[in-house]
């Protein structure tokens, strides 16, 4: 319905103003402010609660570790705690580096989205000039017609989360011709479309918005799920550097003990108690270890290259840099019972589980879409207008006044004779989140698996911490007991090496126990999710 209706001209004109004026409160509206709709996508699931991406920060790696802490370099000699080895290479790893914008990225989408609602100013101006033929149709003569026309608007326009596009204007415009007289016309107008069905309210025209957050948390959960890995491979690679240093040193011990003996044996040859083929077994025996520590040396070197990549401190500058540990691997180990508080925990805290949850929340939203994209299109129009006609702009601005306006109202409606594509769409995103919700079942179960699985290796090398160490005292106590049959001349020199090499083994087995300890902590911690915040570490995405 479109029609030019004379009537109150003052109640035409206070219908524009209370129009337009509605427009610019609108045209304020963020869609910050409206409430919060995701029950109404939930779809009976319980949407991940995270905190919101703040764009114009770079998401920052906390510690309680102080940030000034530096190891202390004397000599080639690198000192480093722990503590102090996560730390710098937190600050420096460039994987990480490269993985903290991913976050950035993704939040500035949201922000994005929300463009989508934010007023439009626009403005024009055009100048068009003719001269054409004309014939006359009474006469059959020919005549020129020479005309120019110049028009301005200036207007604002602005989409709402309702599903509303207004759009309010001011237009000017004058038409010169040798066949009419010169005239200036000022018009103002305000046009509402509101959809009524496809496209209608906040809870779908803000899905764009929301499944950009929702993908911005989830960068954050990939970052938390990053940090932690590198984190457990610091500690583990540190763990590993004590263990190949710890080893070192019980085998030069080992070595010059072997040494002490094959010396006892050669002395006792010379003044012939001992046939000269008894030293055959302590000098195989110190080739042996001669070997073994060549090995663990070599196991050193392999380690302290692996800490200082992940320092990110290894380079020309600095290629002998040698690594002196100052944290002790031995600590309290007590039975772990909490089982059920630390399956609780991870299904809390795990980043993929909580990832995939949030995956999830986005395919309800993609449902609440094309659900509602099976509906037809029905739209409510309405276009309200007031011209003024003079020969200046400022008296056509005037005749505003005038007692003529100019209302258009109607419905527009259509729908596609088949809807298979729409269908396709709702059918995909039904099946997707089906598929989302059986994949976090899954994942539910493997992280479940995970805690259990780290669980039974922290108590399994807890006990070997045990076993291993009355190990190692029975056998130096067989050690003791066979020199002193050697002194007597009751044993062999075989027999103390025997013993001496079992102890040797007991020794090793016992620390790597320990350090096997530390490293089952790390990854039990690891797969509960709650390695960063056991050191101090926080991220967006904790809480």
């Amino acid at each position: 319905m479109r029609a030019i209706i004379k009537g109150n001209p003052a109640r035409a004109a206070r219908t524009v103003i209370f129009l337009a004026v509605l427009l610019a409160l609108q045209a304020c509206t963020s869609p910050d402010r409206w409430h919060d709709l995701e029950s109404l996508y939930a779809e009976g699931s319980e949407p991940a609660r995270v905190p919101p991406i703040e764009p114009e920060l770079l998401p920052v790696l906390e510690s309680r570790a102080p940030l000034h802490l530096r190891p202390e370099a004397e000599n080639d000699t690198l000192r480093l705690s722990l503590e102090q080895a996560v730390t710098i290479s937190l600050q420096g790893n460039r994987e990480l580096r490269v993985e903290r914008h991913g976050p950035v990225i993704a939040g500035a989408f949201e922000e994005i989205e929300r463009g989508t609602y934010d007023p439009e100013l626009f403005a024009g101006l055009e100048y068009a000039e003719e001269r054409v033929s004309e014939t006359a149709r009474s006469t059959g003569e020919q005549f020129s017609v020479e005309a120019e026309e110049f028009s301005a608007e200036l207007g604002m326009r602005q989409r709402l989360p309702t599903g509303t596009d207004l759009e309010a204007g001011l237009g000017l415009t004058s038409s010169t011709s040798n066949r009419t007289p010169k005239q200036r016309e000022a018009r103002i107008g305000l046009s509402v479309t509101q959809s009524l069905l496809r496209g209608f309210g906040p809870a779908v025209n803000l899905l764009d918005i929301r499944q950009a957050r929702l993908s911005g948390r989830a960068s954050l959960y990939e970052l938390r799920g990053f940090a932690e890995a590198l984190v457990a491979e610091i500690e583990t690679a540190y763990w590993r550097h004590v263990l190949a240093g710890e080893g070192i040193r019980i085998y030069e011990h080992s070595l010059a003990i072997a040494r002490q003996q094959l010396d006892e044996v050669e002395k006792r040859i010379e003044v012939g108690v001992l046939p000269r083929n008894a030293a055959a077994a302590a000098r195989a025996e110190v080739a042996r270890r001669e070997q073994a520590l060549i090995d663990n040396r070599s196991n050193l070197e392999e380690q302290r290259l692996r800490l200082l990549r992940l320092l990110n401190i290894i380079g020309p500058p600095q290629p002998g840099l040698r690594i002196e540990p100052t944290s002790q691997p031995r600590t309290e180990a007590v039975p772990l019972t909490d089982q059920d508080e630390r399956l609780a925990l991870a299904d809390r805290l795990r980043p993929d589980l909580n990832e995939a949850r949030l995956r999830r929340d986005h395919f309800n939203l993609e449902l609440v879409r094309t659900r509602n994209g099976l509906l037809p299109k029905l739209d409510l129009f309405i276009d309200l207008g007031k011209t003024g006609y003079a020969e200046s702009f400022g008296n056509s601005v005037n005749n505003l006044d005038d007692d003529n306006y100019e209302l258009a109202a109607g419905i527009r409606f259509s729908t596609y004779l088949g809807r298979r594509e729409s269908e396709g769409r709702d059918l995909v995103a039904r099946a997707s989140r089906e598929q989302a919700v059986a994949a976090i079942e899954n994942l539910r179960s493997l992280v479940e698996l995970d805690v259990r699985l780290a669980l039974n290796e922290a108590e399994r090398t807890r006990r070997q911490i045990e076993a291993s160490a009355v190990t190692r005292q029975l056998q130096a106590q067989t050690l003791e007991a066979e020199q002193e049959k050697f002194s007597i001349g009751t044993s062999t020199s075989l027999l103390v090496a025997q013993a001496q090499r079992d102890l040797l083994l007991s020794e090793l087995a016992e620390i790597e126990a320990v350090v096997d300890y530390r490293i089952a902590l790390v990854n039990l911690f690891l797969a509960e999710g709650s390695l960063l915040e056991r050191r101090g570490i926080r991220l967006p995405a904790a809480d």
